[in-house]
């Protein structure tokens, strides 16, 4: 038998820390699928989330990072609303789409060309974090110093 955990880390930007995540099973199902994205991992601690908001202007959409969530909102266009429409296939409604992100994330910059709204995701590993190699030598460990203890 074989379990996709996809759902689980759709929305995870910078960890795999799946006991986090396993509360989210229950939600996988009624996750919104609007507005598609990807997410990519562009270097080692590097990340771009490129979302379709086809019809959106910089102006309806607000990007802001809460804690270690990222909350992306986008408002109906103003220019949408007093329209007569014949046939409306591109979908321009409002949406919040939250992504959980890991610890010491920063967001970058958010630019929105071309229909794609893409937010540059950092990871800032501190060092006190960051894996550190301990040098093996050959010699021998200086002998500790035998303790004393006086009977009264």
């Amino acid at each position: 038998m074989t379990y996709d955990f996809t759902p689980l880390f759709r929305s995870a930007i910078g960890f795999d820390r799946l006991a986090t995540m396993a509360g989210n099973v229950a939600n996988a199902q009624a996750l919104p699928s609007y507005p598609p994205y990807n997410i990519e991992k562009t270097g080692e601690t590097n990340y771009v989330l490129t979302m379709a908001l086809a019809g959106f202007r910089p102006e309806d959409v607000d990007v802001v990072q809460e804690d270690n969530t990222l909350v992306v909102r986008g408002s109906v266009p103003e220019n949408s609303r007093d329209r007569e429409w014949l046939h409306r296939g591109i979908a321009t409604r409002a949406f919040e789409r939250r992504f959980v992100l890991a610890d010491h994330t920063e967001i970058d910059r958010a630019d929105l060309v071309n229909g794609l709204l893409s937010i540059a995701i950092r990871q800032l590993v501190p060092e006190a974090a960051r894996p550190r190699r301990i040098p093996v030598r050959t010699e021998a460990m200086p002998a500790a110093p035998a303790e004393t203890v006086q009977a009264a």
